[in-house]
């Protein structure tokens, strides 16, 4: 007699459908802190060195166009958003506090397109370390 779904699932022991590897860890970790290079390091060549010319790019722009970048002790709702934003850039926000660029007064139209783009290339950046986990544990081609 067949097993129903059931009792297959009750006979067999659960193992996940996707392991967490060390790979799977580590991979979106690397990403987040240099862009691109968790795909670099799950060989995706392409995809992790268009990631990081992109993300670099939005970065270098935003600041170029005297973009804001935001610290971590904002008060309002929207300057806590916006360094959650920035913060996804990784060693790019660090380096950047560090240096202190994005921390001059909005002087030109441009600041705040360029505020934009500092936060836009971090949040990119995240979505590229849940793309590089998703890789890692083959959920992903």
């Amino acid at each position: 007699m067949a097993k129903t779904s059931a009792e297959k699932a009750s006979s067999t022991p659960s193992t996940p459908e996707y392991p967490l590897t060390t790979q799977a860890i580590v991979a979106p970790i690397v990403g987040w802190l240099i862009p691109g290079a968790g795909h670099i390091m799950l060989k995706r060549y392409v995809r992790g060195l268009l990631l990081m010319v992109s993300v670099v790019a939005m970065f270098l722009i935003g600041l170029g166009m005297n973009g804001r970048v935001y610290g971590p002790n904002g008060g309002d709702i929207l300057e806590m958003l916006g360094f959650v934003g920035d913060l996804g850039s990784g060693a790019l926000y660090f380096l950047a506090m560090i240096m202190g660029w994005g921390q001059a007064a909005a002087a030109h139209a441009t600041a705040d397109y360029g505020k934009t783009f500092v936060i836009v290339a971090g949040l990119l950046n995240f979505i590229a370390a849940a793309d590089a986990h998703h890789i890692a544990l083959g959920k992903k081609p």
